[in-house]
């Protein structure tokens, strides 16, 4: 294989007990599926986690036990394998219609796999094989933050519930002018393809909120008729909103002490200390527009993000970029990862209250379809000019 950079220096074990670890949480998740969860419904949203487990399992035969010199692919251990759960020919519409295998017979499956790639991480830890094990790592890992997004989204009961309170003030930082870093190097460690490489670009002075937006500062955009009121919307937010007929923020409902918000079973009260959470892109502008204001272009966040008083990692934020390639991108060996996800999709940063670690770094460059609700997403605004 063409190496275009070095991995990260984890050990042989090191990556077993993260992929071991990392399967836990899944296992976890799984035994909370209830009763008819396995498929659920059909949704645009939704993968059936019948479908996703033994894709994920796929995932790590395919890379870590299947890759050959010659470029063919070994077979799988399991006959019929591609057919079921290889996503880039698999469409998400048919994933409820396929013989999918039994929970049973998915997890023996798993324990081969996971059995293989044990071995094969112990009988010598190679440049490829450690890219592929963690290349798996964190594909699981972005799909366990799926499963809790499913259970969001279905208002299922989670294994254990995230801590989504912090101290949000309305305070703005003011950030002078200079340079900024795009992008990440070979000494970053595993960086995903759509990252490389590292480019300079210049960023004027602004200001940006500390914090990302509270649910009650969100109410008050709410309260004003927000969602009514067509200034402050783009002609495809406006679109949408009124495509999808929505007059608040999905999970949230009024009840006689005010409105409420859901969270997976839970109704709760909204929160001045609780991130604005499930807007999409547009919602996030409008509000934006609505405060005179605008979301920050990925360089104004990475510029505030080496101050102090900026807090982040409770939400993915929302940017005003869109979703695009480096200057000389190539794609990875995992071609599917970002390549057909550009200039449709935004972008985002930071992660949030069910992002592992791993992922929570400056670098990690998140990606939706701006009309999504669903994911963890939240953001802050920075000022217009």
């Amino acid at each position: 294989m063409n190496r275009t950079r070095p991995v990260s220096g984890h050990t042989a074990d090191q990556l077993i007990d993260r992929l071991e670890r990392a399967r836990g949480r899944l296992r976890a998740l799984i035994d909370c599926l209830p009763a008819g969860g396995w498929l659920g419904p059909r949704a645009e949203r939704l993968n059936p986690p019948l479908w996703e487990y033994g894709h994920i399992v796929w995932f790590q035969e395919r890379w870590c036990l299947r890759e050959r010199p010659d470029g063919a692919r070994a077979p799988s251990l399991l006959r019929g394998a591609d057919a079921l759960y290889d996503s880039s020919s698999v469409p998400h519409d048919v994933r409820w219609d396929l013989p999918l295998l039994e929970p049973a017979a998915v997890d023996a499956y798993a324990s081969q796999v996971a059995d293989a790639v044990t071995a094969r991480l112990r009988s010598g830890l190679d440049a490829e094989i450690a890219y592929f094990a963690e290349l798996c790592l964190y594909h699981e890992l972005m799909h366990i933050e799926a499963w809790w997004m499913a259970f969001q989204d279905l208002g299922y009961a989670p294994p254990a519930r995230p801590d989504v309170a912090g101290v949000l003030s309305a305070q703005r930082l003011a950030i002078g002018g200079g340079e900024v870093v795009l992008g990440s190097g070979p000494d970053d460690g595993f960086i995903f393809d759509n990252e490389k490489w590292r480019h300079t670009v210049p960023v004027a002075a602004f200001d940006i909120d500390a914090n990302p937006l509270s649910e009650t500062a969100f109410a008050e955009f709410v309260e004003a008729g927000g969602y009514q009121c067509r200034a402050g919307w783009s002609a495809d937010g406006w679109a949408w909103r009124l495509a999808s007929d929505a007059h608040h923020p999905v999970y949230w409902k009024q009840a006689n002490s005010g409105w409420q918000v859901r969270r997976f079973n839970r109704w709760l009260p909204l929160s001045a200390e609780a991130p604005m959470l499930h807007v999409n892109r547009f919602e996030a502008e409008a509000f934006a527009a609505w405060r005179g204001r605008r979301l920050p272009t990925a360089a104004q966040w990475l510029r505030a993000v080496a101050q102090p008083d900026f807090h982040w990692g409770m939400a993915w934020e929302w940017l005003r970029d869109p979703f695009t390639p480096y200057p000389g991108f190539a794609p990875d060996p995992y071609h599917d990862y970002s390549e057909p996800w550009f200039h449709t999709h935004g972008e985002l940063r930071g992660g949030g209250p069910v992002t592992d670690p791993s992922l929570k770094r400056p670098g990690f460059r998140n990606f939706y379809l701006p009309h999504r609700r669903d994911p963890f997403a939240g953001f802050r605004t920075a000022s217009s000019a």
